[in-house]
């Protein structure tokens, strides 16, 4: 599916070949057809207002809305488990299932980054591709909907996702996602506090052996608080992997 290989693009850092690519990028959305009238004219004026910016004030925005502001993380586990050790295990198994399909990352990003993620949907067939860009959609929604209010023209694309999977989102897992702070960029003060490390705790209950795979990803990427309730780490099968966060160097 091509679109969602459009949606990956334009969520990636801004560089001079996205802004360049508008017209190639705006074809495959109306050759592919996937995206309604008006999903697709808010997209194009994304694809547009990328083109349109001198690069450095794109890329500045882009920063300043993804990296530094953590309510508006493209890494969806920020959203599902925080800093808990959940999250490496979820990023070995999302890994894996990347490795299981035959696919490859080339990018340094780890394995969660919305538009790695998206790229790799993109390769799967039509039905599973939806139903993955699905599983995580009540943090996409969220997503939309922060931007929305700082009317972002990068709100179109969550909006696109979201109607695409055509999943049912879980109210509950919003509400909790809407709950959480979610700090101006220029709030200093505010991005410190909610950047701090949280208490690591740990729900009943243990996973079994069924949490690894397409279908235990799905489990935990529908989970919204942090720490992930009911979730510990399944039983390690050979060397485990340490999985650290970072922040991409950018340009």
């Amino acid at each position: 599916m091509k679109t969602l290989k459009v949606l990956s693009a334009l969520l990636a850092y801004p560089t001079p070949e996205l802004a360049a690519a508008g017209p190639e990028l705006k074809a495959i959305l109306q050759t592919e057809g996937l995206l309604s009238r008006a999903g697709r004219a808010g997209v194009e004026a994304l694809i547009d207002d990328i083109a349109s910016r001198d690069i450095l004030d794109a890329q500045e925005r882009y920063v300043l809305l993804f990296d530094r502001t953590r309510s508006l993380s493209l890494h969806l586990f920020e959203h599902v488990h925080g800093e808990s050790r959940d999250r490496g295990q979820a990023m070995v198994d999302l890994l894996k299932l990347y490795e299981d399909a035959g696919y490859s990352p080339t990018a340094k990003e780890l394995p969660d980054f919305l538009p790695l993620f998206l790229e790799f949907a993109s390769t799967r067939p039509p039905r599973e591709a939806l139903e993955l860009v699905g599983q995580p959609g009540h943090v996409l929604a969220a997503l939309g909907e922060r931007l929305r209010k700082r009317q972002s023209p990068y709100e179109a694309v969550f909006a696109a996702l979201v109607a695409l999977s055509k999943a049912k989102l879980d109210t509950a897992a919003i509400e909790a996602l809407r709950s959480e702070p979610d700090p101006e960029p220029d709030d200093l003060e505010a991005i410190d506090a909610a950047w701090e490390e949280e208490e690591v705790r740990f729900g009943p209950g243990a996973a079994s052996d069924s949490d690894c795979g397409k279908d235990g990803l799905a489990a935990k990427l529908r989970q919204a608080r942090r720490p992930a309730p009911g979730l510990e780490p399944p039983p390690a099968k050979g060397p485990q992997t340490s999985i650290t966060h970072s922040r991409s160097q950018r340009a």
